[in-house]
């Protein structure tokens, strides 16, 4: 637990997002507390305890998203265990490679909408803020966390773009959105100063408490929009039978490239992390990017 402690000065220190340390702090630390309980040393890196680990998180019924993301924090620790001097190997990569490569398979049964059932969702939603997110996940394909970590201060409405907040997965800060997002989020502002008076000052979207919306919240009335047109089914295990902020992100990205849209601009606005050298000689234009956007991002009549 000492070097769970030096572990959070070092992730504050990168200037992490408080949400983002805090999910990485809670699963690093249920796998510290995990290990002990069984009388093993978790500092170790020992990659037999990590697979018992890997196999009670299945056994328990977490979805392969799940432990990727339990694994992505846990890759976080042993790095910083490594650098700090008290591993020479890291073990967590060489698990991932092997025991969790399903996430793609994951991520390709994710269910797919026509633009018609995206209009239809967002139709049936009325609360200005919910409908207001609804259409950022739809128009900007970011992830639930960034969203969450929206400020006011990020939203431009008049150049129709949003500045996201520095993390490790994204390359890219900025993304775009067109006239139906924005005329969504004017809507969502004023109404937010009338609802809100005294609450966060700071962030862009806010619970019925006044303060930022968290995780559970964002999720909730995702489902909720999706449930009321019949696209969430919450009794089936079936992810083509789901709708979730990450389904919007690859309805997002399905939708651009269908309609024509370059592939780099794509994965300059998801933020992917350059993959070949070449890349970094590759200078890409934002302003080419927005005007690529605002002729493919589907319409939805809102």
């Amino acid at each position: 637990m000492d070097w769970l402690a030096s572990f959070r000065q070092d992730l504050q220190l990168r200037n992490m997002t408080t949400n983002t340390i805090y999910r990485i702090m809670g699963n690093t630390q249920r796998y510290l507390v995990w290990a002990q309980e069984r009388g093993l040393d978790p500092s170790s890196g020992g990659r037999e305890d990590i697979l018992a680990y890997l196999a009670d998180l299945r056994a328990r019924g977490f979805k392969a998203t799940s432990i990727n993301a339990i694994f992505i924090s846990l890759n976080s620790y042993y790095e910083y265990l490594v650098e700090a001097g008290q591993l020479t190997v890291n073990p967590i990569p060489a698990i991932r490679k092997k025991y969790l490569h399903a996430y793609k398979d994951e991520i390709r049964q994710l269910q797919l909408i026509s633009v018609e059932n995206a209009a239809k969702m967002v139709r049936a939603t009325i609360d200005s803020r919910d409908r207001a997110i609804l259409l950022v996940f739809l128009k900007t394909g970011i992830r639930r966390n960034e969203l969450i970590s929206l400020d006011l201060e990020d939203l431009d409405l008049e150049s129709q773009r949003l500045t996201l907040k520095p993390t490790a997965k994204r390359s890219n800060r900025i993304v775009f959105f067109d006239d139906e997002a924005r005329r969504a989020l004017s809507r969502w502002l004023k109404s937010r100063e009338t609802r809100y008076q005294r609450g966060d000052q700071k962030a862009l979207f806010l619970n019925a408490k006044g303060t930022r919306m968290q995780s559970t919240g964002i999720d909730g009335l995702v489902k909720e929009a999706a449930i009321r047109v019949g696209l969430h089914d919450p009794t089936t295990p079936r992810l083509d039978d789901k709708f979730t902020p990450h389904t919007a992100r690859h309805w997002w990205t399905t939708q651009l490239l269908r309609s024509g849209m370059r592939r780099e601009y794509v994965q300059w606005l998801r933020g992917d992390a350059i993959r070949e050298a070449v890349d970094i000689y590759y200078h890409i234009d934002p302003e080419d990017v927005r005007r690529a956007y605002l002729a493919c991002i589907p319409q939805l009549g809102i």
